[in-house]
């Protein structure tokens, strides 16, 4: 998917082309396409539903084209099995499609496991601390649920007051459960 990127899109550097001057226009804007395009593809690349969206027809085409590579060489193999002659037409490999197959499959799924976190910690994040703070990029954005900045600060200050009670909590059970067992060490 990034090769098209990487690629060249023709002469865009007036030294090395020796193109006149009025066509660097069109090449500007071709590299101005091109940057559009790698912006909309790191977008498309960091929402694994996206992603997962522009995979499903690849998937489908690699299935398709794997399916006719079994069959043309199944069709080779029984040619082959009962004698007839056939001619030396090079068939494409079956393992290399069935690579691609699988390496799109396991795209695919990682996509999914990555949605998958990416709505456990929106859910989490929502039970945890259910209304937003307004951020300062968007001031004019605030919602009516939001929390002023001071409130969302004493709240995240209990909640890590309520984690060190849990913390101690534990810490003295278990020195009570070491002080309440007798050591057995020596009747081993």
């Amino acid at each position: 998917m990034a090769a098209p990127l990487n690629q060249p899109l023709g002469p865009q550097n007036p030294g090395a082309s020796g193109a006149p001057g009025p066509q660097l226009g069109p090449g500007g804007n071709q590299q101005q396409q091109q940057q559009q395009l790698g912006l909309a593809q790191q977008q498309q690349d960091f929402d694994p539903v996206q992603r997962y969206r522009m995979l499903i027809p690849q998937l489908k085409e690699s299935l398709q084209n794997l399916m006719k590579i079994a069959a043309l060489n199944l069709a080779q193999n029984t040619n082959i099995d009962n004698g007839q002659k056939i001619g030396d037409g090079s068939v494409q490999r079956f393992d290399k499609s069935l690579e691609e197959f699988y390496a799109l499959c396991d795209q695919l799924e990682l996509c999914l496991r990555l949605a998958y976190e990416c709505l456990s910690q929106s859910y989490d994040s929502a039970k945890h601390s259910p209304t937003l703070v307004p951020t300062a990029t968007k001031p004019d954005a605030v919602q009516t649920e939001s929390l002023p900045y001071t409130q969302y600060l004493s709240m995240i200050k209990s909640q890590i007051s309520c984690a060190k009670d849990i913390h101690n909590a534990l810490l003295e059970c278990s020195k009570k459960i070491m002080l309440k067992t007798p050591t057995t060490q020596g009747a081993l």
